[in-house]
């Protein structure tokens, strides 16, 4: 077994938790944190330059010999424009370029197009669009509820449980930058294997090199001995983030790493946080942060192969000591024993040889029998109490949790829970982890709403900007089977507006709904791009749009409206709109 039995993931005890200007209590080192993230133009050599500290991420200038090179763009077009403000007091090259190393950052675009007075190539990954489209139509409440989650979004700005920083910005989007208008422009020239180009007079070669997204690319500049990357972080790389995202592949990512270090560039820039220059220094950070990618998933692999379940797992695996001498694999982003599990459920899926997992009872009985088995709420009660105050916080956290997921707790029991998270979170070096937990403790305490994140709301702006094909099949996961049941339907939508019409069609069959082109099917609905966009986002329903003939029916009436009362889209087939927000 490892040297400690225990993942050091958070503090044994108030010892580490430290207060900031604003109040705000966290693990001191979140506050040492914070000085790498500071808001700062860096110059990194002659005619480079980085912004960090504008967001969540950076954006990067490279000056050429006839333009500027944009490098990311942001969250917002307001968060861009305050970046092109900040460059331009350092030159005046006009912007001939955009490049995204990933689909994360790249909302700001329309203000280097405005800046510039009309487009500019924009250089990518070819997945980027697609990546775009599923994080913003099938998985839109688990994408936005992890948002808000891991990074702190419903937390305070002062106080306790106020905001500190979140591991790879100071912020998801400052405040100054709203109403954060969305401003992506999908590429003109895409990216599927390595290739060289010149953009303003540089030669750049762009490296397909998948990273927290499969759509990464790693940026060179020959010329400038420069390298810009989405894989060396001012943390360990998160394997697994809290909020939720498809499998990072720990044997994927390396080969991006190993690509920087056979160039071995003199001037490093990331996707996020600070800087780096000089060779040997560049080297030995990404040799630092590329081998303990690997330390983890190889001593993980070594553990499944010995048969240890997830809990013996996290003991098994521990990073060593030395990783903690480098911030580019200290743990202020995500932590190791998630990242164990994950790579576990990756390799191999969930089962992990716990007799018990196998077949688990439903989580509210299984909690309901414990309660019981121990002797009564009150025994438990009493048991998380002694636990939580004896800084035993990981068998406080399991004995809190089981009212309250029994059956949603009693206000006590609920405020229980919520005191021993609320530990948790101030005690641990990962600003994830903080943000999640006291995300949750407010919650428990009546001091967040994230249930509004656990239904699909369309946002209006969303459904105008993507394909209104793509929204529609995205209804597919909206299906409530027993509306379902025994129904066979075909229903054509027309979508009129924008550039074209669009035609596409939803199958009703075997209690799912399959996307199809439409053909064939007897029945139609007929809306504009405008009216769908207000119905779905709740502002007005079908029956409203049919009624003042902003929308149209094809055959079948009763059939049609059969069709639409299985989606749990309301206004798809109440008489009227609700959601005005």
């Amino acid at each position: 077994m490892a040297n400690h039995p225990v993942p050091a993931s958070f503090g044994a005890d108030e010892a580490v938790v430290a207060t900031g200007l604003h109040g705000q209590r966290a693990h001191r080192r979140q506050f040492e944190h914070l000085d790498r993230l500071e808001r700062r133009l860096h110059v990194v050599t002659d005619g480079v330059w980085c912004l960090v500290g504008n967001g969540l991420s950076n954006q990067t200038f490279v000056e050429g010999p006839s333009g500027l090179v944009v490098v990311d763009t942001g969250e917002s077009v307001e968060e861009m424009t305050a970046a092109l403000r900040e460059v331009r007091a350092y030159t005046s090259a006009p912007t001939v370029a955009v490049v995204y190393t990933h689909f994360h950052y790249c909302n700001g675009t329309q203000a280097v197009f405005d800046e510039a007075g009309g487009p500019v190539p924009v250089w990518s990954h070819e997945r980027v669009e697609a990546n775009l489209r599923s994080r913003s139509t099938e998985l839109a409440p688990t994408a936005g509820r992890g948002l808000i989650q891991q990074f702190s979004m419903l937390l305070p700005d002062d106080g306790p449980d106020g905001r500190t920083q979140v591991g790879l910005g100071l912020e998801y989007r400052r405040a100054e930058h709203a109403p954060f208008t969305h401003g992506f422009v999908p590429p003109s020239e895409k990216v599927s294997v390595p290739m060289t180009t010149t953009l303003a007079g540089l030669k750049v070669e762009l490296v397909p090199a998948p990273s927290d997204a499969d759509d990464n690319l790693n940026v060179f500049f020959p010329d400038l001995d420069l390298c810009i990357n989405n894989l060396a972080w001012p943390a360990l790389f998160n394997i697994f983030p809290i909020r939720g995202e498809p499998y990072r592949d720990p044997q994927v990512l390396l080969a991006g790493l190993d690509g920087i270090l056979e160039v071995s560039p003199e001037h490093l820039v990331c996707a996020h946080g600070p800087p780096l220059s000089g060779r040997a220094a560049v080297v030995k950070a990404v040799t630092t942060a590329r081998d303990a990618i690997q330390f983890l998933w190889d001593q993980t692999v070594r553990g499944v192969n010995r048969g240890l379940t997830h809990g013996e797992l996290v003991e098994f695996v521990q990073l060593p000591e030395s990783f903690e001498d480098s911030y580019f694999t200290q743990q202020n982003y995500g932590l190791v024993e998630h990242h164990v599990r994950q790579i576990h459920n990756g390799l191999v899926g969930w089962f992990d040889g716990f007799e018990a997992s196998l077949f688990p009872l439903p989580t509210a009985e299984r909690c309901r029998r414990l309660i019981e088995g121990f002797g009564g709420r009150d025994v438990v009660a009493s048991h998380a109490l002694e636990a939580r105050d004896s800084d035993d916080l990981r068998w406080a956290l399991e004995l809190a949790t089981w009212p309250v997921r029994s059956d949603g707790g009693t206000d006590v029991e609920r405020e229980l829970l919520a005191s021993i998270l609320r530990s948790i979170g101030q005690r641990t070096t990962s600003a994830n982890v903080r943000g999640w937990c006291l995300t949750r403790a407010r919650e428990l305490e009546g001091l967040a709403d994230v249930d509004r994140y656990r239904t699909h709301r369309f946002g209006r702006g969303q459904v105008l900007a993507l394909d209104p094909a793509d929204t529609i099949a995205g209804l597919r996961v909206l299906v409530e089977p027993e509306r379902a049941k025994s129904l066979d339907e075909h229903l054509r939508w027309r979508i009129t507006g924008g550039d074209e019409e669009v035609v596409c069609g939803l199958q009703i069959r075997n209690q799912v709904a399959v996307p199809t082109d439409g053909s064939g099917a007897e029945i139609e609905l007929s809306l504009g791009r405008a009216v769908l966009a207000d119905v779905l986002s709740g502002r007005r329903s079908v029956h409203e749009a049919l009624a003042d003939g902003s929308a149209t029916l094809e055959g079948d009436s009763e059939r049609v409206m059969r069709v639409l009362s299985c989606f749990e889209v309301p206004t798809l087939w109440e008489s009227k709109g609700t959601n005005h927000s």
